[in-house]
């Protein structure tokens, strides 16, 4: 056995700020110096945070902060982010790393998990999304954000939540928590190729169908065909929840021309009507794109959102 040397010194351990911590002057024969940039590149992802339990299910965010110092004490808009999955459950990690990349621009991004259609039909979605956007701003400064910037922002069905969240806003009947004690003070939404009114949306090309009991938008309404049951349709409706006013939040809309599950007709109609009540939307088509995909996440379209936002907070 080798024995183990004492060592011939003992420095007690302080707690140092870092500017007043020693550096190192010990020196090797062919050692190499780099100059060190402590300017923070990329944020910190914190996963799995718990907002909710509804149904029996845990309901989590998975939460995005911007590139800063950790003793850092500034705060940052924050995009609540609906992660789209046909209502059924969500894959919170597929936009995660454009999320990651866009919040290096300044932003807290929190992705919501919604409850499933086969656990809770609509408008359990809509709730879900204003219960998690309420728990952030309970605890925005557990993770530095501004709660008088709020953005909400979807895609697909999770477009379709985002709409329908900022249009019901203020109706009790879409909120499990009492809405004149909790706003969302949401200040702007983005709508990704969101549905818009589901009975109509085999009307144009579309590869799935979007009418039968087992769809996911028969799934959405309880599991009932989609033109047998216009009662339970007509609150899914972004179009029906319209008016000229109050004036809502801007909207902007990207939507690809070649959307093969969500038609680019869809978000012709919800434009249509916001314009006609004269409320403010700016609606993009990406010519060429399919349903989601790199093209929504070039740096020319993040641009384009993150313009949107900082116009509008």
């Amino acid at each position: 056995m080798i024995p183990v040397s004492s060592p011939s010194t003992f420095i007690e351990p302080r707690d140092v700020d870092y500017a007043d911590f020693p550096a190192s002057t010990l020196v090797s024969e062919g050692m190499q110096v780099l100059y060190a940039d402590l300017k923070p590149e990329h944020g910190t992802a914190i996963l799995g945070v718990e907002y909710a339990r509804k149904d029996g299910l845990p309901l989590h965010l998975q939460i995005l902060l911007p590139p800063m110092d950790r003793e850092s004490t500034a705060v940052f808009p924050l995009v609540v982010f609906v992660q789209g999955s046909a209502w059924f459950e969500q894959d919170l990690g597929q936009s995660l790393p454009p999320l990651a990349h866009f919040a290096r621009r300044g932003y807290v991004v929190a992705i919501v998990e919604y409850r499933p259609s086969p656990v809770a039909p609509f408008p359990a979605q809509i709730r879900d999304t204003g219960t998690a956007i309420r728990f952030l701003r309970r605890k925005a400064s557990d993770f530095h954000i501004d709660p008088n910037r709020i953005v909400l922002w979807g895609d697909s069905s999770g477009g379709h939540t985002t709409v329908l969240t900022c249009l019901t806003d203020g109706d009790p009947f879409f909120s499990d928590e009492p809405v004149d004690e909790e706003p969302l003070n949401i200040r702007c939404f983005i709508d990704y190729y969101g549905p818009t009114d589901i009975s109509r949306m085999n009307e144009e090309p579309s590869i799935q169908n979007h009418i039968e009991p087992e769809s996911p938008e028969g799934m959405l309404i309880g599991g009932a065909n989609v033109l047998d049951h216009p009662n339970l349709v007509a609150p899914t409706v972004a179009m029906n929840h319209i008016s000229p006013t109050p004036r809502r939040r801007p909207l902007l809309i990207v939507h690809g021309n070649k959307d093969r599950l969500v038609p680019f007709g869809q978000s012709v109609l919800l434009h249509d009507a916001l314009r006609n009540a004269g409320q403010p939307v700016t609606f993009f088509q990406l010519k060429g794109a399919d349903h989601g995909g790199p093209s929504f996440w070039k740096e020319e379209i993040l641009s384009i959102v993150d313009h949107f936002i900082r116009v509008n907070i």
